[in-house]
């Protein structure tokens, strides 16, 4: 995930059960087959798609935004329909809907999934809750898109998996939501490490920096509580940078030593609901002891024996979400920085020194990755544009039938990396083998 997934609400959006159902006010139209093919896209032919959220906060609305403006931007083979959003409290639930337009709402994730007008489920919840609602939903007969970290354990992960391996020969697609694949600038780092640009890969490094934990004030919401998020800057940010540099270097991390630390272990009791980076402390509050890391700092070394270096921590004061990543190899060098995201930098190796350096691509250009659906050369994009080239990479996977990526394979793959990360911290920094 980029910055904590979900703000304020995030505790809401876990699973509930005891729950109804929440019908959509008087006048609006409940997503049946029949009402989907009058929304827009329908007249054109195109099969809706239609989505069930568990979830409504940070990333509820980040996922919104991406299922809303994918079929307005690309020519999809099936149009995605906003048709239920879910969460516990009936009220917020409902405002989030109409805010971020869901046609109906649901109180029980397990109601959601029991619709017959739903055909995809996208889970936003924190991670303790990811494996129950995707096995159901898979077992369904649903497609499942979950966002990032898969789970909270090695074993949930494993679990999923197979699920998803008998789902796909029956049809029903999972997809685990590494957003950051999907920024052009990525992408074609991605294309041009493939295509042999930077040849022989001899090293990866990457750091993700955030300060939102510096106060030690701020208090002890469910992403600093080991039973529901699994771990701290680790599953958060570390998550995102083990997939990002599996990804663009190809192949996947066979070992790492490790170093973690938890540097303000109790912290103020939530002042009311709230998960992310907007909470408050109450008044004279109790506090409760912190139970993940605050910091992880690791070496790795790849299947090929390119080495590798991660950096992930929420107390890099000043730091508000840098991204940043480095791939060299024998005959050149990629960089990228998600605070400079339409920008590429690249060294090409095999130039003559007297000319050869550092240069900036920027990455605009109608046949550069994605964008050959959005703006003239030179209009940049943004975050929020990642969520709709998820949408639209789903949408075409569902569609051809074929397994999406990043699977929930990939995602496990990076489950056993951050479970060897832990395993080497406990050990003194032992290296530690990613169990195949």
């Amino acid at each position: 995930m980029a910055q904590p997934q979900q703000s304020a609400g995030a505790e809401e959006n876990g699973p509930d059960r005891a729950g109804a159902r929440n019908p959509a006010p008087a006048g609006a139209e409940l997503l049946t087959a029949t009402g989907a093919e009058r929304l827009e896209g329908a007249e054109a032919g195109k099969p809706a798609l239609r989505v069930g959220m568990v979830g409504y906060a940070f990333m509820g609305a980040a996922h919104s935004q991406g299922w809303r403006t994918a079929g307005r931007v690309f020519d999809l083979p099936r149009t995605p329909v906003l048709a239920a959003l879910c969460g516990r409290d009936a009220v917020a639930v409902r405002a989030a809907a109409d805010r971020h337009g869901w046609a109906s709402t649901e109180t029980e994730w397990r109601a959601l999934i029991a619709r017959d007008d739903i055909d995809l489920v996208d889970i936003c919840t924190p991670g303790d809750s990811h494996a129950e609602i995707a096995l159901a939903a898979l077992a369904a007969g649903k497609h499942v898109l979950c966002e990032k970290p898969l789970a909270n354990t090695v074993e949930e992960a494993e679990a999923m998996t197979r699920a998803a391996d008998i789902a796909l020969a029956h049809g029903q697609l999972a997809m685990v939501g590494f957003n950051y694949r999907r920024l052009p600038a990525t992408a074609l780092a991605r294309s041009m490490v493939a295509g042999g640009r930077l040849g022989t890969l001899r090293h990866v490094r990457v750091t993700y920096l955030q300060d939102w934990l510096v106060d030690p004030q701020f208090p002890l919401t469910w992403r600093l509580r080991r039973e529901l998020a699994g771990s701290g800057s680790l599953g958060d940010l570390g998550a995102h940078i083990v997939d990002l540099a599996q990804y663009l270097a190809g192949e996947p991390l066979a070992g790492v030593s490790a170093l973690t630390e938890t540097f303000v272990r109790e912290r103020p009791l939530p002042g009311g609901p709230g998960g992310g980076l907007s909470a408050t402390s109450a008044v004279g509050s109790r506090t409760g002891q912190v139970t993940v890391d605050d910091a992880a700092l690791f070496t790795g070394r790849f299947s090929s024996g390119a080495l590798a270096s991660f950096e992930a921590t929420r107390y890099a004061t000043g730091r508000k979400n840098a991204l940043r990543i480095e791939l060299n190899g024998e005959l050149g060098s990629l960089a990228f920085d998600l605070e400079r995201l339409n920008e590429l930098a690249y060294h090409d190796g095999t130039e003559p020194a007297a000319h050869a350096g550092f240069r900036r691509i920027l990455v605009t250009e109608p046949d550069h990755p994605y964008l050959d659906a959005w703006w003239p050369p030179g209009h940049g994009l943004g975050y929020e544009h990642t969520f709709v080239h998820q949408a639209r990479d789903l949408v075409h996977a569902i569609a051809e039938g074929r397994r999406p990526e990043p699977s929930f394979a990939d995602g496990l793959q990076v489950q056993r990396v951050l479970a060897a990360v832990e395993e080497s911290a406990e050990k003194n920094s032992v290296y530690t083998p990613i169990a195949a």
